[in-house]
């Protein structure tokens, strides 16, 4: 069964006939406030974003130690940070940046005194560099780019929104750790943002999902980028290539083509 999509964004009536670009639809998404309001509304009732851990489980374990030092970015209200210390990682911190959100799940899983909850931006994360063995995401990288109209040419706001946190997330892991990310982003549109060659690891991804695909991104600190990515990364940013000229006819040419055409 596929998980319930997310109800879209609550916006401001248009005129009869025009309907907002899907970036101007989903721009809430970015918005503390909008998470705020959410989370204080419906308090730590279990919202998953892509679905449970198990979906991913089969790509992730492979990845994860029982001894790791474990960050989750944007926990939400997702049962992940609880199901992680369920299946025997129990140094597992979350953060998020609603205090709603974290107040939250503090009180639902206050039975877990091991589970760490902070309120956090993770553009600015107040950890000390090589922290953690794992920083694991799922979906909370995609809020940063709901606001770009073309997923093919992403403005320089919007690859310089991703690269701050790809920074920070490099910073605090420590060598040999892994990053893994989940998201519905498709490799030709998310890759070249992981494959930057200033975070210091490697990439592969892997796909799961029968009808819909998502996509489980691993990078390792330490290991090199393969030449391909490295290339891959070294695309992004670059100007879309030029339109070829229109092609143009004299003004005294008047041949019927259709006539010219041999049947």
């Amino acid at each position: 069964m596929q998980p319930k999509r997310p109800k879209r964004c609550r916006r401001r009536k248009s005129s009869p006939g025009r309907r907002p670009p899907p970036a101007a639809a989903n721009r809430c998404y970015a918005q503390r406030r909008f998470w705020e309001e959410r989370y204080r509304r419906a308090g730590a009732e279990p919202q998953e974003w892509l679905g449970s851990f198990e979906r991913f489980r089969a790509l992730l374990e492979p990845e994860l130690r029982p001894d790791d030092r474990i960050l989750v970015l944007g926990c939400g209200t997702s049962a992940l940070s609880y199901e992680l210390h369920e299946l025997g990682y129990p140094d597992v911190t979350s953060i998020d940046f609603s205090p709603a959100c974290v107040e939250a799940m503090r009180s639902r899983y206050a039975h877990c005194p091991h589970l760490r909850w902070a309120v956090m931006d993770m553009r600015s994360l107040a950890f000390p560099d090589a922290s953690f063995d794992v920083v694991l995401e799922k979906g909370t990288l995609d809020v940063l780019l709901v606001e770009e109209a073309d997923p093919w040419h992403v403005s320089p706001r919007g690859a310089a929104a991703m690269r701050r946190v790809l920074a920070e997330v490099s910073r605090v892991l420590r060598p040999g750790g892994r990053f893994l990310s989940i998201t519905f982003a498709q490799p030709h549109f998310r890759a070249p943002h992981y494959a930057q060659e200033a975070f210091g690891w490697s990439l592969r991804h892997a796909a799961c999902g029968d009808a819909f695909h998502y996509f489980v991104y691993i990078m390792c600190k330490g290991q090199p980028l393969a030449p391909p990515d490295l290339a891959l990364g070294r695309q992004l940013g670059r100007p879309p290539p030029a339109p070829p000229p229109p092609i143009t006819m004299a003004e005294d040419e008047d041949e019927d083509f259709l006539r010219a055409i041999e049947l």
